[in-house]
C-alpha cells in the first residue's frame, strides 16, 4: 500500500443525480481517473448498488466476492485494486419484487429474506465501516449516489445518498441529464426537496449530456444560482462511444463498429440479463456491429448469436421461448452460424435445467449442447485463469489460447449421461467450464470477461479494441475541459 499524500481522513467528493441515467457512474469514473492523474491516492465507493452487472474482486480477509461492475471500473480508473468495501451492498434483482442481497461480497440469505425497508439499520454499520476504512487509506474517495437523493418516500431508509454524504461531510455534485429536457426544473426540484442540512452539502450543479451551443443556456444557470445559491460548475457534452459499458441499460442505437462491417453480433436481451458490460469490447472493435435482440427478426443477418448471463435462467429461457427466439436460434445453429452461451446462456444451450434446491427453476433447455445443469444453493464466485483446449470448427481460433475472467453462478454443468451413451458427447474445451458441440459452431462457457482478454480478441478478430486506459484518460480529459476552472481542485482540497 502506498503512503497517503495528505494526513487525516480522505476528502470525499460525491456524485448525486436528479434521476437514474443522469450520468452518475460516468462522472464518478471520470473523477476517479482525474484525481489519480493528479498523483492522489483514490478509491471509489457506492454504498448500495442495484444491478445484475457484477465483478469478482478481493475481500479484506483474502477471499473473493462480488461488487457492482461500475465500482470495479471506477477502481481501475482510480488505479486502485478493486475490493468489496467499494460497494458493500449489492442488490441483484431476481424478480420485480425480489433481489438477492450481497453484503461485503457474500450472499446474505437473511437480508435477502428481510423486508426491503427493514434492511437499512442492519446494513448501515457495515456500510459506514467500509467507507471509514477507505477514507483512512486514501486521499480522495469518490462516492456515487443512487437514483435521486430527493425520493421523499425513501429518505427514512436511505443508506446510499444523503446519509452517506452527511456521514463524511462530502462535497456533492448534483447532475442532471439535460438531453431529456427539464434539467433546470430537475435540479431545482431535487434541491428544494432536500432538508436544509443536506442542501448545504451541494457544492455544484452539473448539466450532463448536452448537445448544442452552451451559450444558449443563459440566463438559466444564473437564475438557478439566484434561487439556490449553488452554481452550475460544468456543462458536459454528450459523450457518444466513450468506451465504457453503460451501467443502467443496454447499448444505445449507435453501437456500431467503425469502418466496413465484417461481423454482425446479436446479443439476446432477456429481462434478467446480467453482466452485459462484458460485451463492451465487442462494441469498441473496428468492423463489428453489436445489436440487442428481443425478437426473431432482430436475429436476422447475424453472424453470431450470443446468449449472455442471466440472474433468472429458467424464467429468461421461458421468455425466450415465448418470443419465438428458440426456433430462430436453432435455425441459425443448423445453418452453421456461431452461437455462444455465457454462464446462464451456457445453461440454456443444454438439454435440461434441474433445480432441487429452489434456486432458479426446472425446465428443458434449447438442446444445442448435450449437457445438463443442476442448480446448487452455494454460489461459485471466483477469478479464473484457464486455457482453451483443442477447439474445432467455427471456434478453432481459440485452440490453445490462455484466458482469464471470472465466474458467478449457482449451476454446475456436465455431460448428459444418456446422450453420451448414444455417442452425442460435447467437446470439453476447459474442464468444467467450456464445451463445444460436435459441429463446432456452438460454444458454451461459464467464464465471464472473455472478450476483455486481448489474446481472445486477437485470436477471433485479428485485432484488439482500444484500451480501457485510453478510454478512462479520455473521460478525465473531458471533465478537465468542461468543469469551471479550479472547481475540481477545490472539491478535493483539504
Amino acid at each position: 500500500m502506498t503512503n497517503k499524500t495528505f494526513p487525516g481522513p480522505a476528502r470525499c467528493v460525491m456524485v448525486l443525480g436528479t434521476s437514474s441515467g443522469a450520468g452518475k457512474s460516468w462522472l464518478a469514473t471520470a473523477l476517479c481517473r482525474h484525481y489519480a492523474n493528479q498523483g492522489l491516492k483514490v478509491a471509489p465507493f457506492k454504498a448500495q448498488n442495484m444491478s445484475n452487472n457484477a465483478r469478482v474482486v478481493a475481500t479484506p480477509a483474502g477471499g473473493q466476492g462480488e461488487i457492482g461492475s461500475a465500482q470495479y471500473f471506477q477502481a481501475l480508473a482510480a488505479r486502485a485494486t478493486p475490493d468489496v468495501r467499494m460497494n458493500p451492498l449489492l442488490l441483484k434483482p431476481e424478480a420485480d419484487t425480489r433481489s438477492q442481497v450481497v453484503l461485503l461480497g457474500q450472499v446474505s440469505e437473511s437480508l435477502s429474506a428481510m423486508p426491503w425497508r427493514g434492511r437499512s439499520q442492519q446494513v448501515w454499520p457495515q456500510i459506514a465501516a467500509a467507507l471509514d476504512a477507505l477514507r483512512a487509506e486514501n486521499d480522495v474517495v469518490v462516492i456515487e449516489g443512487a437514483g435521486s437523493p430527493a425520493e421523499i418516500n425513501l429518505m427514512q431508509s436511505d443508506v446510499v445518498n444523503m446519509r452517506v454524504a452527511r456521514h463524511v461531510q462530502a462535497r456533492c455534485l448534483l447532475a442532471a441529464d439535460i438531453d431529456r429536457g427539464g434539467a433546470f426544473a430537475h435540479l431545482y426540484g431535487t434541491w428544494a426537496l432536500l432538508p436544509e442540512e443536506d442542501r448545504a452539502l451541494i457544492a455544484g450543479f452539473v448539466l450532463n449530456k448536452f448537445r448544442g451551443d452552451a451559450a444558449l443556456l443563459a440566463p438559466a444557470p444564473e437564475m438557478l444560482k439566484e434561487k439556490t445559491g449553488v452554481p452550475v460548475v460544468a456543462t458536459i457534452p454528450m459523450q457518444w462511444n466513450h468506451g465504457l459499458p453503460e451501467e443502467d441499460g443496454v447499448f444505445d442505437a449507435r453501437s456500431t463498429g467503425q469502418g466496413a462491417i465484417h461481423t454482425r453480433i446479436a446479443v439476446v436481451a432477456y429481462p434478467r440479463i446480467s453482466n452485459l458490460d462484458e460485451f463492451q469490447p465487442l462494441k469498441n472493435l473496428p468492423g463489428v456491429h453489436l445489436a440487442w435482440a428481443r425478437s426473431p427478426a432482430e436475429l436476422e443477418g447475424a453472424d453470431w448469436i450470443i446468449l449472455p448471463g442471466s440472474k433468472a435462467t429458467a424464467a429468461d429461457l421461458a421468455w425466450l421461448r415465448a418470443q419465438g427466439l428458440d426456433a430462430a436460434i436453432a435455425q441459425h445453429a443448423a445453418r452453421g452460424g456461431r452461437v455462444l452461451g455465457v454462464c446462464g446462456g451456457l445453461q440454456m444451450l443444454g438439454e435440461a435445467l434441474i433445480d432441487t434446491q429452489g434456486v432458479d427453476g426446472n425446465g428443458p433447455g434449447l438442446g444445442l449442447l448435450p449437457l445438463v445443469t443442476s442448480f446448487e444453493a452455494t454460489k461459485t464466485v471466483r477469478l479464473t485463469q484457464a486455457r482453451f483446449g483443442a477447439a474445432q470448427g467455427a471456434w478453432q481460433a481459440l485452440a490453445g489460447v490462455a484466458v482469464q475472467g471470472y465466474e458467478i453462478h449457482h449451476g454446475q454443468t456436465a455431460q448428459h449421461p444418456a446422450m453420451a451413451a448414444k455417442g452425442d458427447v460435447a467437446r470439453e474445451l476447459i474442464p468444467g467450464l467450456a464445451w463445444q458441440n460436435q459441429g463446432g459452431n456452438v460454444l458454451g462457457l461459464y467464464l465471464h470477461g472473455m472478450f476483455e482478454d486481448a489474446a481472445v480478441l486477437r485470436a477471433l478478430f485479428g485485432a484488439g479494441a482500444p484500451t480501457l486506459d485510453a478510454a478512462l484518460d479520455g473521460l478525465a480529459g473531458c471533465i478537465a475541459r468542461h468543469f469551471a476552472p479550479g472547481v475540481l481542485d477545490a472539491l478535493a482540497a483539504h
